[in-house]
């Protein structure tokens, strides 16, 4: 396991195909139908012409070719949403009802994560310490992801990645990097090269989203370290596990209505990966659910545990989109 204070290992940027996550071609077509049509208990994804928001070439265009826009800055563009649709609707990326945790509207309807926009090629970094709990990749839901658990009820998803770096089980360091940045999936795929290249996190608390940032005006402790993401300082980190209850976890697999997700959550023996995975299916496909289960021997309170999930060798702040001039 590397140590963080170390320079990264360097890698081989990814090609277009891998940084969207394109092969193979005919099962990402069948996964990229299911957005777009819907299917079992899924249904489809809804967009409009606000929609159109969400392509911005100025930063789009040298973030594909991996340039920076602001020298060493990720930009935050899509914020989480607290005004989020009803998920029984389906996925939206239409802008009706949004607002972020500053009160503003830089979201759309179902966000339920931070876009940090980067350049493609760039390394992602563990947010705080933890235990790679799953690697995968869905074209239809956010290309490829990688989850970390951070112990205390609390998870970690980085989507629209172009390459993993580690396997499931696998312990990381704060700061060590377990990835490489791409746009994958449907979303990257369809606005290219107008689409903002970024890495969708979400963070789940007891298996439920939250926003890592505070909102204003309430008293709420922030999930990023000191309220904003800056880069980790720590070499070394040390954490437990987060402990499921077994009764609890397979009440909430009994309760999923799609026969296949429920086969391939059972599949699974290990009790703390078949939560890790029963967390993931929950979050990305709600309405395979029929009921909401806690799962975790909790709960947990919001607390500081997380910094900024990129290379401080190259990236070192981070700026909103609208504070672009």
């Amino acid at each position: 396991m590397s140590n963080p204070a170390d320079p990264p290992t360097l890698v081989n940027p990814p090609s277009l195909a891998e940084a969207m996550g394109l092969l193979p071609l005919p099962l990402r077509a069948r996964q990229a139908l299911l957005a777009l049509a819907g299917g079992e208990q899924l249904p489809k994804s809804h967009y409009d012409l606000s929609s159109l928001a969400l392509l911005r070439p100025r930063l789009g265009i040298p973030l594909w070719r991996g340039k920076f826009v602001v020298p060493r800055t990720a930009i935050l563009t899509n914020l989480f949403n607290h005004r989020q649709t009803p998920t029984s609707e389906g996925w939206s990326v239409k802008r009706t009802q949004v607002e972020d945790f500053r009160g503003l509207a830089s979201t759309y309807d179902s966000h339920n994560g931070t876009d940090l926009c980067i350049p493609v090629g760039s390394l992602v970094c563990a947010p705080a310490a933890g235990v790679v709990a799953r690697v995968w990749s869905e074209f239809n839901r956010g290309g490829l992801k990688v989850a970390i658990d951070h112990g205390n009820g609390l998870t970690t998803s980085s989507a629209h990645l172009a390459r993993s770096l580690v396997k499931v089980g696998q312990p990381v360091r704060a700061g060590e990097p377990f990835a490489v940045s791409g746009y994958s999936g449907l979303d990257g795929f369809i606005t290219f090269p107008w689409g903002i290249p970024h890495i969708h996190l979400n963070v789940w608390l007891d298996g439920q989203p939250v926003d890592p940032f505070a909102r204003e005006g309430l008293a709420e402790a922030p999930i990023w370290i000191g309220g904003f993401p800056r880069p980790t300082k720590q070499a070394t980190d040390s954490f437990e596990r987060s402990v499921f209850n077994p009764v609890a976890v397979e009440k909430a697999i009994a309760g999923c209505n799609h026969e296949p997700t429920r086969q391939a959550i059972q599949g699974v023996s290990d009790l703390w990966e078949r939560g890790q995975y029963l967390v993931a299916e929950r979050n990305y496909y709600p309405t395979r659910f029929s009921e909401w289960v806690e799962v975790y021997e909790g709960p947990h309170e919001r607390r500081e545990m997380l910094a900024l999930p990129f290379d401080p060798a190259k990236i070192d702040t981070v700026m909103f989109a609208d504070q672009l001039s």
